[in-house]
């Protein structure tokens, strides 16, 4: 089954020794989802969250431009599996040509089709699967509203999307 998820905000993933990586948190099933990110991907994330434009397009900017141009649109974006403490992800999109519709399934990381998907106001759907492993109730997140997600030095690889096994403790928003 899948649920609709909500993205509650970018922050920082912080632990006993300080700072750590930036995090986006989603909701859905009545649970938070928190899947870290790199810096680039969070500040583009919350540059959508407050609707300010960047100076020059970014990536996500670029590829809906893009698409839209070849008569494209982005349906949704499903966080569909964790395996190995990575989440994967999938947009739908679709494409009018002659007057048919043609749907294609691009493979993504969760952190793009995320910045995507508030770009452009589609639906965020978390598998079941997904929110049991990694979901955690909202009750075991701190909040701050003075956390500045791009302020960590630790920031992971921009190819990993990891959190699962992280103690839901550890994150500040």
């Amino acid at each position: 089954m899948e649920h609709e998820a909500t993205v509650e905000g970018v922050g920082v993933g912080v632990g006993d020794d300080g700072a750590g990586a930036p995090v986006v948190l989603l909701q859905a099933r009545d649970q938070y989802v928190p899947i870290f990110v790199s810096a680039d991907q969070a500040q583009s994330m919350q540059l959508a969250i407050d609707e300010e434009p960047f100076e020059r397009p970014l990536t996500h900017d670029l590829m809906i431009e893009m698409l839209s141009e070849f008569g494209g649109a982005i349906d949704r974006v499903r966080i569909d599996d964790l395996a190995d403490g990575t989440f994967y992800a999938k947009i739908d999109a679709e494409q009018y040509t002659g007057g048919s519709r043609k749907d294609a399934v691009f493979d993504a990381r969760p952190s793009d089709g995320i910045a995507v998907a508030l770009r452009v106001d589609c639906p965020i759907i978390v598998d079941d699967a997904v929110i049991d492993a990694a979901g955690q109730p909202p009750e075991a997140f701190k909040t701050d509203a003075e956390a500045d997600p791009f302020g960590a030095e630790d920031d992971l690889d921009e190819g990993s999307d990891v959190g699962a096994e992280d103690d839901p403790d550890d994150f500040d928003f």
